[in-house]
């Protein structure tokens, strides 16, 4: 990829994630009534991206050996713990990837 390609694709790639990003606070203005439709697909989405995510997560784990499962327990536990305690998500996930981490890197290696 010559200079000038790489040049027009950063800039398509930047328009068009910037366009993503803008376009739904453009379309839909808080001042503006939404449907019930909307304010149901608002409240119940970020719920089931992360339930997504823990079925991703938990669908490759192995049984055979302790190291295959054993460290994804306890970081969701970690995590579940957490999120009970504080009511913090950022809080409750970066805590479960880094106990994940770490157990993954120094104890079930």
């Amino acid at each position: 990829m010559t200079f000038y390609e790489g040049i027009i694709t950063i800039t398509i790639v930047s328009v068009a994630t910037m366009l993503t990003r803008f376009l739904p606070f453009l379309i839909f203005k808080s001042g503006k009534l939404q449907s019930g439709y909307m304010n149901y697909v608002g409240r119940a989405l970020p719920p089931a991206v992360f339930a997504m995510l823990v079925i991703y997560c938990f669908k490759g784990m192995s049984f055979a050996a302790p190291s295959g499962f054993l460290s994804q327990l306890i970081a969701t536990a970690v995590v579940v713990i957490l999120h009970l305690a504080f009511r913090r998500t950022l809080l409750s996930v970066a805590a479960g990837t880094a106990v994940y981490l770490l157990l993954v890197n120094l104890f079930f290696v």
